[in-house]
């Protein structure tokens, strides 16, 4: 099973829409354009959401859903798009700009191994990666690999490329919104944590005892 071609078509024509937020906090298509790093994150985006395309990650509600965690997604919806726009516009007019040139290929740089590490784990996973806090038929623990070490990898790429973006563009104020997105993903985290734990008892019990939730020796 592969990504349906509306689920593709959304993937990409939402990342496109995506990209036209920055562009718009630079000052059109041109201006974005003018610097190799800016262009280089735009190549990055678009990379990543083709490679997308060929997971079978899902927004599916499967068997049994968290429906009490949907406000983490709203949470990630409105931080998402003023990151979008508001590091951009703040790298244009120059306020609380972060050091030089340099900072910006760190940021592109680090979007780039984040968002890696944020798709592998829905390739590994695979239809039993969803949007949503849910239990999906079939559903099976996967405690190798990256999961023998820690237990949400996608999660620890969603912050490294979340940070990467908006250092990308210099953003002071991109790094708040950034540090902001920790409190829902901790939330999610925990929602999901709960419904693993009731669905595998002493089997995720075991492979919670063994691992790190993000961060090896820290979290």
């Amino acid at each position: 099973m592969r990504t349906t071609p509306g689920m593709a078509f959304f993937t990409l024509a939402g990342t496109l829409a995506y990209l036209a937020l920055p562009m718009i906090g630079w000052g059109g298509i041109g201006p974005f354009f003018a610097h190799p790093a800016r262009t280089a994150l735009a190549v990055v985006t678009m990379a990543l959401a083709v490679a997308a395309v060929f997971s079978q990650g899902n927004i599916s509600s499967g068997e049994r859903e968290d429906r009490g965690n949907r406000w983490v997604l709203a949470a990630f919806g409105v931080l998402g798009l003023l990151a979008g726009y508001v590091p951009a516009w703040n790298d244009r007019i120059g306020f609380w700009t972060l050091d030089s040139d340099t900072m910006r290929w760190i940021g592109v740089a680090l979007f780039a191994g984040g968002g890696v590490l944020r798709l592998v784990p829905v390739f590994i996973l695979g239809k039993r990666f969803s949007g949503l806090v849910a239990i999906q038929p079939g559903h099976k623990l996967v405690t190798t690999g990256l999961y023998g070490v820690i237990r949400h990898p996608s999660y620890l790429g969603f912050v490294i490329s979340s940070l990467g973006w908006v250092l990308a563009f210099r953003s002071g104020v991109g790094v708040i919104l950034t540090l902001l997105m920790i409190p829902p993903l901790l939330a999610r985290i925990a929602a999901e944590e709960a419904l693993l734990r009731s669905q595998f008892g002493a089997a995720y019990e075991a492979y919670c005892a063994r691992t790190w939730r993000m961060v090896p020796g820290i979290f």
